[in-house]
């Protein structure tokens, strides 16, 4: 594997183990709150902080040094280089295409919303 490759792996299964570890102490938090149980369990600093660490390493771990995802990500990030990205003067046209776009639609459809409403509330009356 490619040296590159390999801190990319590593600081892209680390960033994944963070945000597992965030989504579940967010989580036991929100539950706290709604259950009783899990009120009276996040007593203890060893499921409120110690839980949500030991699932972020278990996930680093399975992430970091399993053989299958290892070969996975490195065919991602050999596919990713592989990109042509465009250039700014493309993305800069492509955006005001795009803007351009999005003000013409609104025009039509509020004019449409206009011209429905008036009709609406001349029928109403």
């Amino acid at each position: 594997m490619d040296k590159a490759n390999s801190k990319i792996l590593t600081i892209s299964f680390a960033t994944a183990a963070i945000l597992v570890a965030l989504t579940t102490s967010l989580l036991i938090k929100a539950f706290a709150g709604a259950f009783g149980v899990v009120a009276r369990m996040t007593d203890s600093d060893a499921v409120r902080h110690g839980f949500p660490i030991v699932l972020g390493l278990v996930v680093f771990s399975v992430l970091q040094f399993n053989p299958k995802v290892l070969a996975w990500g490195e065919e991602v990030v050999t596919e990713v280089r592989k990109i042509v990205w465009p250039s700014r003067k493309d993305v800069t046209a492509m955006t005001i295409a795009c803007v351009i776009m999005v003000l013409i639609s609104s025009v039509i459809i509020s004019t449409f919303d206009l011209v429905s409403g008036f009709i609406i509330n001349h029928l109403m009356k």
